[in-house]
């Protein structure tokens, strides 16, 4: 899958899944704009990158903050006068039982994992008009397929995104942007890393497969729905879990 010399913005590209998109595009030929709030650990993406021989620039952008998002789409517009692909990988999440959440918790969950794609969506599509058309791939979850007990506002904010995908897909198709959506199972992720032994044990025994995803299986996903490959696919949904869901 080849995306040479194309422009694909990144957001969650300092660690995890979103690091692994970074990597996977750019040995698939394209300049990588990796974005995230944490400027250390993405100045270290790009640069591993750029070492490697492949090309990538940073950005720091923090996708809940109104300012922050203009101002990275006025920079790429800049820089590049235009936009190919734009990956929403940036997430958050804390996993915990419903009734112990405080209306903070909610906020910047939905904050984070909704409105903030949202809003970075909204403030790129017209880069990507400008370009002629691309692609845009959210990165939801399988908790917002099937539900995931103690994620519940995350699961909800997650079932947006699917839902936002398929609404945006069918307004974009007339300006040549394909919108799709991948859904991650357990992957082993810092924040998957972080939770108790007795939670991976059994998040791990609950997947056929018998093994958490990597960051570069989920990456492969989003490349496939970035590629020329899936030029005929629009508002699809696609899980990478290891078969733990099977959702129509």
């Amino acid at each position: 899958m080849d995306i040479t010399g194309k422009i694909a913005l990144i957001t969650g590209g300092a660690s995890g899944i979103g690091a692994a998109i970074c990597e996977t595009f750019a040995k698939a030929g394209g300049h990588v704009i990796v974005s995230d709030i944490n400027v250390e650990g993405g100045e270290k993406v790009a640069k591993s990158i750029t070492e490697s021989g492949g090309t990538a620039s940073f950005l720091q952008l923090d996708v809940t903050d109104e300012a922050s998002v203009e101002a990275a789409a006025t920079s790429i517009e800049k820089e590049h006068g235009k936009l190919d692909i734009f990956v929403s990988a940036a997430g958050w999440d804390i996993i915990e039982p419903f009734m112990k959440n405080t209306p903070e918790y909610w906020d910047k969950i939905m904050g984070l994992n909704f409105m903030g794609p949202v809003r970075l969506t909204r403030a790129v599509i017209p880069l990507m008009m400008e370009a002629g058309g691309g692609k845009i791939v959210m990165v939801s979850s399988d908790a917002g397929r099937v539900g995931s007990f103690g994620e519940t506002v995350y699961a909800g904010a997650k079932g947006g995104i699917i839902s936002f995908t398929k609404s945006l897909a069918r307004e974009m198709t007339r300006s040549n942007i394909n919108v799709n959506c991948v859904c991650p199972g357990p992957t082993d992720t810092p924040l998957f890393a972080s939770q108790p032994d007795k939670l991976k044990t059994a998040l791990t025994n609950a997947i056929p497969m018998k093994r958490v995803g990597k960051p570069s299986e989920v990456a492969d996903g989003v490349l496939f729905f970035a590629s020329p490959r899936s030029s005929f696919c629009t508002g699809q949904v696609l899980s990478v879990s290891g078969g733990l869901t099977m959702a129509d």
